[in-house]
């Protein structure tokens, strides 16, 4: 009889949740879709057309809206299935993308970032000693080795399949069973210290080193190298503070959480409502990356005119050809004509 009762209290705190998704996913999920493909799409295209200026700067940004522009391809179909008051209608494979892509873009992102702070506390603080540290080739091996580590460690995720409910509906994104709440923790501290904790301190500790050679020598760097870094100082900070530290702090309550005996429909629905709103805020981290391009960027709006001028100049060309052809087609009908 407990137990029915129970069975009871959770399926009332699973439809109470899927109608708060339901309000809450579609409309932040449309928001990060539109400003995360609209941002980072931008970006993208800026540097692709001046790649010939790259820098090991632009190298991590590019990646870095590649890792967010996968991520949100896969948001369309978040908002479909929690439009429909969560039901998956795109098969078991994009489920497991789905999930998958989160992570991948979370934890790339943190890298990501963690490594254009090091590089660039790197060229502040020791500027001649390590000139030839920061490179071009560099920067590349970093990102490859950050690829194929984020895909590597996240991949448990793929087996996160879909799941059919009591009402015979296939659900995906659900919350994990709490037979499985052991094994998530295990996964969950290692992606936590390696993942998040790390980078933080070795974030804080460059930010540190650099406010510190700023303040020490306020002379020493240009006006615009220092706007740079104060920029990507609060930006990151910002991000962090946001989108990252609120979700692994809700994170790992919530599984120390599942982990105990006593909890109530009221209590599971509480959290269960934490988590869509950390989840929603760790999502929106790829809108804030492309103003880390424009404000921290190296010379964001000469690349700009560069990529402006590039479009001009093609759209003249392609104007000046179309003149040739249409002139050279006129010559050929008049010699018809004779």
């Amino acid at each position: 009889m407990a137990s029915h009762v129970n069975t009871m209290k959770n399926m009332s705190c699973n439809v109470t949740i899927d109608e708060f998704r339901s309000q809450v996913y579609p409309v932040t999920y449309s928001i990060i879709s539109i400003l995360g493909f609209v941002g980072n799409g931008f970006v993208l295209c800026v540097l692709i057309r001046t790649y010939q200026e790259k820098t090991p700067f632009q190298i991590y940004m590019f990646n870095l809206a590649i890792a967010d522009l996968l991520f949100v391809c896969t948001l369309p179909l978040r908002v479909v299935y929690y439009s429909n008051k969560g039901n998956w209608f795109f098969g078991d494979f994009l489920c497991r993308i789905s999930s998958y892509a989160m992570y991948v873009n979370l934890y790339c992102s943190i890298l990501f970032m963690t490594a254009m702070s090091f590089f660039r506390c790197i060229a502040i603080v020791f500027p001649i000693r390590n000139i030839q540290f920061i490179s071009q080739k560099r920067a590349i091996m970093v990102c490859v080795g950050i690829w194929f580590f984020v895909t590597l460690t996240t991949s448990p995720f793929l087996l996160k399949n879909t799941q059919l409910s009591n009402e015979n509906i296939s659900k995906c994104f659900e919350p994990p069973r709490k037979q499985d709440a052991r094994k998530l923790m295990i996964l969950h501290y290692i992606a936590l210290f390696v993942g998040f904790i790390f980078p933080f301190i070795t974030i804080a500790i460059c930010y540190t080193m650099i406010l510190h050679k700023l303040l020490k020598n306020p002379m020493h760097k240009k006006a615009a190298a220092r706007k740079k870094a104060i920029w990507m100082i609060l930006i990151v900070t910002i991000v962090f503070l946001l989108s990252f530290t609120p979700y692994h702090v809700q994170r790992t309550v919530h599984i120390h959480f599942m982990m105990r005996e006593d909890t109530t429909c009221e209590k599971n629905l509480y959290m269960q409502k934490s988590v869509v709103i950390t989840y929603s805020l760790a999502a929106f981290n790829c809108c804030f990356n492309p103003l880390l391009y424009y404000f921290s960027g190296g010379n964001f709006r000469r690349r700009l005119s560069t990529f402006r001028k590039v479009s001009t100049s093609s759209l003249h060309h392609r104007k000046m050809s179309s003149k040739m052809e249409e002139a050279a087609n006129g010559n050929t009908m008049e010699h018809m004509d004779l």
